[in-house]
Order: structure tokens, then C-alpha cells, then sequence
């Protein structure tokens, strides 16, 4: 039996911040362990063959409806961002390339700059305001996004992804078992009790 949950996330995905919002909950109150697990959304619908929501008109609206609904049914604040979906690559390969000690708080503002706070992270102005906020040196940062055990790294947490049948973001996995949905999270702890 695990004694942890894996945690697959795009920050691209507002159900991935909806979930990571409802695990920092439970974190304060259980000692429960999350692995996050970064991948390219993008990536791992191209492996699987998916069509994403983002590129179906009525999809999409239906998802910002269900978004907002979630959100505010669960005490998130959440706000469609008007600049979705953009590529989360930079993002990603980013989580990968902060001190450990970083990223939780890394994740935090990209989570709530992207789908609490309207702001546009393809820019590289308002990236650069975010990790000046995270003292992390920009030229340093976007350096080593670049280095190939970076892309790597990323590339190889997708394809592992996609050989335990994950297929979107986010997803939770336990004892073999795949949770897929922010709405599966207490189907997933159920697992891990």
C-alpha cells in the first residue's frame, strides 16, 4: 500500500490550480504526502490522441461555467484568465529548474498569477515581475530552461505519464489506481486511508 498520492499537473489546467488549492487544505490540516508530478498537457494530449477542451468552443464555455462553479463552491478565488490557453512549457521546465526549497512557492504565484489574477504569462515582463517576487534571477532562470536535462526531465514525466494511462491534468495515482479530475481528490485519499 502508498504511503503517498502522485499529483500529475499542468499549470495551464484551471482544474490543476483548483486542485492544488483544495490539497493545500488538506495539508494544513493531515500530514498527507503529494508528490507533484509536472507535465506538458499539451504534450500528453498529442501521446494520447485527445482533442483538448481549450480548441472546442463549447467545451471551453462550459468549462469556464464549471470552473467558477467549483471555485467558488470550494472558498477558491478563481478568475478566468482571458489570455488561455498559452503555452505552459517556460512554466513547467521552470518548476523543474527551482531549488526544492522553491518550488511550493514557485507553483503558488504562477497558480494564482495565471487563474486568480487575470495576468498574462506569456509575457516576459510580467514572468520576469514573478520570479523577481521569488528572488530567483531571471537570466539565470531562462538559462537553464534551456539546458537539455531540463527538457529532459519534463519530456520524461509526460511519457511516465502516458505509460500509467494518465491521459489529463490533473490526475491523481495510488496503489495502481488513476484518479483523473480536481473531483476525484477525496476518491483518492478514500484510496490512501
Amino acid at each position: 500500500m502508498s504511503s503517498h498520492i502522485d499529483f500529475y499537473f499542468d499549470i495551464i489546467s484551471p482544474y490543476s490550480y483548483i486542485a492544488h488549492k483544495k490539497i493545500q487544505k488538506i495539508k494544513e490540516q493531515q500530514n498527507i504526502i503529494f508528490n507533484y508530478k509536472p507535465i506538458l498537457l499539451g504534450g500528453l494530449h498529442n501521446l494520447a490522441g485527445i482533442s483538448a477542451p481549450a480548441f472546442n468552443k463549447y467545451k471551453i464555455k462550459n468549462m469556464q461555467s464549471d470552473c467558477e462553479l467549483v471555485s467558488k463552491k470550494n472558498n477558491i478565488s478563481f478568475k478566468w484568465n482571458l489570455k488561455f490557453p498559452i503555452n505552459s512549457l517556460s512554466i513547467m521546465r521552470g518548476y523543474l529548474s527551482v531549488e526544492d526549497s522553491q518550488k511550493e512557492d514557485y507553483l503558488n504565484i504562477f497558480f494564482n498569477a495565471y487563474w486568480r489574477d487575470n495576468l498574462d504569462l506569456s509575457s516576459e515582463k510580467e514572468f520576469s515581475k514573478l520570479l523577481e517576487y521569488l528572488k530567483i534571477d531571471s537570466k539565470i532562470f531562462f538559462d537553464k530552461i534551456t539546458q537539455q536535462s531540463i527538457k529532459d526531465t519534463l519530456k520524461q514525466f509526460t511519457n511516465d505519464a502516458f505509460e500509467k494511462e494518465v491521459f489529463g491534468a490533473p490526475t491523481f495515482t495510488i496503489n495502481n489506481k488513476i484518479f483523473w479530475g480536481q473531483d476525484r481528490l477525496e476518491y483518492a485519499l478514500e484510496e490512501l486511508n
